[in-house]
């Protein structure tokens, strides 16, 4: 009977964990994987490296992309959707975005990647359906558009 409540215990002390650092602590985690990706892509301020193109043509072989748009799409969506997501701003977006990149990556380029690509998957998962949390620039920009907004049930 001690161990049961111990455990009704840690289970109460865990569910009064706050969501907003969760989610700041996931949007840092799967963010700092892609921003660190992408810098291995580029030299000086947003020079695509020649050895980024010669891997999209040679190794990284995405299907249905010429291999120099791939690079640059991928380039770009490295460095753009890490950003965003620390700032928490269209985090749900970014994180889909980075989501379908996990699932190219995972597919196409390297399938024996899952363990990696299924924690990043988790991060996303999360950000894409609870949100970024109270410590976002979305949070702020929602509760000053939300009460303006007129609730749907009572309109004249």
């Amino acid at each position: 009977m001690w161990f049961i409540n111990l455990l009704e215990r840690g289970r109460a002390l865990a569910e009064r964990i706050p969501y907003s650092p969760v989610a700041l602590l996931a949007r840092f985690a799967v963010a700092s994987v892609f921003w660190r990706s992408g810098q291995t892509k580029v030299e000086g301020f947003f020079m695509i490296k020649e050895n980024t193109f010669f891997l999209f043509r040679e190794e990284y072989k995405v299907p249905l992309l010429p291999p120099d748009l791939a690079a640059y799409l991928s380039t770009t969506a490295e460095h753009v959707f890490p950003v965003l997501l620390v700032l928490g701003l269209a985090s749900r977006l970014s994180a889909l975005g980075l989501l379908c990149m996990t699932a190219v990556i995972q597919l196409f380029v390297y399938p024996d990647g899952w363990p990696d690509h299924i924690l990043w998957t988790a991060l996303l998962l999360l950000i894409v359906a609870r949100g970024p949390g109270a410590i976002s620039l979305d949070h702020l920009i929602w509760n000053r558009v939300q009460p303006a907004s007129e609730p749907v049930g009572q309109r004249v």
